[in-house]
C-alpha cells in the first residue's frame, strides 16, 4: 500500500517539475519577446531620433548658410560703400585743397602787385642784384661740381690705366726671367751640340751633330726674339704707367711733382 502511494506521490513530483520547466520557458520565451520588442522599438527611436538630429542639422546648416552668404554680401556691399565714401571724401578734399591753393596763389599775387607798387626803385635793383649773383654762385657751383666729377672719372681710368700697365709690366718680367732661363740652358744644349759635331768621326755622325746645332740655334733664335719682344713690352708698359698723372696732378696741375 505505501510503495503505490510512494510511485503517485513521485509521479505527480515529476510533473509539478515539467509544469515548473515550462512554466519558466514560456517565461523565458516571453521576456526573449518583450526584450526583442523592446530593442526593434528602442532601435526605431534611436533611427528616429538620427533622422529628426540629421534633418535638424541640415536645416541648421541650410540657415548657417543662408546667414554666412547674407553676412558676406553685407559686407561686401558695406566695404563698397566705404570705398565709394573714402574716394568721395578724397576727392573732396583735393578739390577743397586745390581750391585753397589757388585761393592762397591769388592773395600771394595781390600782395606782390600790391609790394611792387610800394617797393621803391632802388630795393628793385638791389633785388635785381642779388638774383644776379644767386646765378651765378649756381653756376660756379655747378661748374665746380662737373669739374670734380670729370676729374674723378679721369683719375680713375688713370688709375685703371696704371694697373693695367703694371700688370703688363709684370708679366713682361715674368716672361723675361723665364725666357733667360731658357736661353742659358740653350747655350748649354749649344755647346755640348758643337762639342758633338767635333767629335764626330764620321761623315753621317758630322751631318746628324750639325743638323742638331742649326735646330739648336735656330731655337735660340727664336728665343731671342720673345726676349726683345718681352723687353719691348715690359718697356711699354713702365711708359704707359708713368704717362698717367695722379688725381691730386689732375685737379691741380700746378702742384708740387706736377709739372
Amino acid at each position: 500500500m505505501a510503495q503505490p502511494e510512494k510511485r503517485e506521490n513521485s509521479v505527480l513530483f515529476s510533473l509539478r517539475e515539467l509544469r515548473q520547466i515550462e512554466e519558466s520557458r514560456v517565461q523565458e520565451e516571453e521576456h526573449a519577446v518583450r526584450t526583442a520588442e523592446e530593442a526593434r522599438v528602442a532601435a526605431a527611436q534611436a533611427a528616429e531620433r538620427q533622422r529628426r538630429e540629421a534633418e535638424e542639422a541640415k536645416v541648421r546648416a541650410e540657415r548657417e548658410e543662408i546667414l554666412r552668404i547674407e553676412t558676406a554680401r553685407e559686407n561686401a556691399e558695406r566695404e563698397a560703400r566705404m570705398r565709394v565714401e573714402s574716394a568721395e571724401a578724397m576727392e573732396r578734399n583735393r578739390v577743397q585743397a586745390a581750391l585753397e591753393q589757388q585761393r592762397l596763389h591769388q592773395e600771394m599775387e595781390l600782395r606782390r602787385a600790391e609790394v611792387a607798387k610800394k617797393r621803391p626803385t632802388w630795393m628793385l635793383v638791389v633785388t635785381g642784384l642779388a638774383l644776379a649773383l644767386t646765378v651765378v654762385l649756381v653756376v660756379v657751383v655747378v661748374t665746380a661740381i662737373q669739374h670734380k666729377r670729370e676729374s674723378d672719372a679721369a683719375a680713375e681710368r688713370a688709375n685703371a690705366i696704371a694697373a693695367k700697365a703694371e700688370q703688363e709690366k709684370t708679366e713682361a718680367q715674368e716672361t723675361l726671367r723665364k725666357l733667360a732661363s731658357d736661353i742659358k740652358e740653350q747655350d748649354k744644349q749649344l755647346d755640348a751640340a758643337q762639342g758633338a759635331l767635333t767629335a764626330a768621326q764620321t761623315d753621317a755622325d758630322r751631318r746628324a751633330a750639325q743638323s742638331n746645332l742649326d735646330k739648336l740655334r735656330q731655337q735660340k733664335f727664336e728665343l731671342e726674339k720673345r726676349q726683345q719682344a718681352a723687353q719691348a713690352a715690359a718697356a711699354k708698359a713702365e711708359r704707359a704707367k708713368g704717362l698717367h698723372p695722379s688725381k691730386e696732378c689732375l685737379e691741380n696741375p700746378l702742384a708740387k711733382g706736377c709739372s
